[in-house]
């Protein structure tokens, strides 16, 4: 057989292989952007690197080692076990990498004092979330809820909770301190800034600003803002109700 009927035979089916691969990593697209990382959490939390990383590796060797390995010379069994082990490998790869997302998937925008954090199931400390418990503890698996935390109920708990956060083990990644938004709806409307003052800290940012303001639906009158920090950036800021301190929309500023 000749080098190019071999080329030709072996192009035809790492295109076929990378046409499926392709397909596949649009599928795990739609779980991990549209249900796990939804806007804007792929940029805070990191998930949109790590996925593209995943995938281009995955979408590019699987169809790179059926190109050398394909042979139509090759005995069928010993054809079909060569492609089996690259689709074997191929699939655990994103299997693995699907599942390593999953476990650092953000799971609720907490309100903390003064501003909302992301925190992912990789925040929390091993052992502290309890999900045979209920709750809260039962982490969301369909995107990110709001939440907030409890005050402290003594002193001690207090200087503990201090410690813990030089630490850097933060309420707001500590299970036993979550509680429903609506026991911290009152300090958020009193905490939340009206537009004008977030206007006058980034005048070069309006045109960003004024697009937030339109995705959420609502008027600039309706609206104030917080501060929203995540693990790869801080540099954020929620758009909540002026009435009801619901998050209604985000917008990449600085919050502080």
């Amino acid at each position: 057989m000749s080098i190019s009927v071999r080329y030709k035979a072996a192009l035809k089916a790492a295109s076929f292989h990378f046409g499926v691969s392709v397909g596949v990593a649009l599928l795990a697209a739609a779980l991990v952007f549209g249900v796990w990382y939804p806007y804007p959490y792929r940029e805070l939390a990191g998930g949109r690197d790590l996925f593209l990383l995943i995938v281009v590796v995955d979408v590019v060797c699987g169809p790179l080692l059926t190109m050398v390995m394909f042979n139509p010379k090759k005995p069928r069994w010993e054809l079909t076990m060569d492609l089996g082990i690259v689709a074997t490998i191929q699939v655990a790869a994103l299997f693995y990498g699907v599942y390593t997302l999953a476990m650092a998937r953000p799971i609720y925008l907490v309100f903390e004092v003064d501003r909302f954090r992301v925190v992912s199931v990789a925040d929390v400390q091993e052992g502290e979330l309890k999900p045979e418990l209920g709750g809260l503890h039962r982490v969301p698996w369909w995107g990110p809820k709001t939440i907030g935390v409890r005050t402290s109920r003594d002193g001690e708990e207090t200087l503990k909770s201090l410690e813990l956060s030089l630490q850097g083990n933060e309420p707001s990644a500590r299970p036993d301190w979550w509680v429903p938004y609506e026991e911290n709806r009152d300090q958020a409307k009193s905490r939340a800034q009206s537009i004008d003052v977030l206007r006058q800290k980034h005048p070069a940012q309006q045109n960003l600003l004024e697009m937030a303001i339109q995705e959420t639906g609502r008027k600039e009158s309706d609206l104030k803002w917080l501060p929203l920090t995540g693990f790869k950036s801080s540099e954020w800021v929620a758009l909540v109700d002026a009435v009801t301190a619901d998050v209604v929309g985000f917008a990449p500023i600085d919050g502080f």
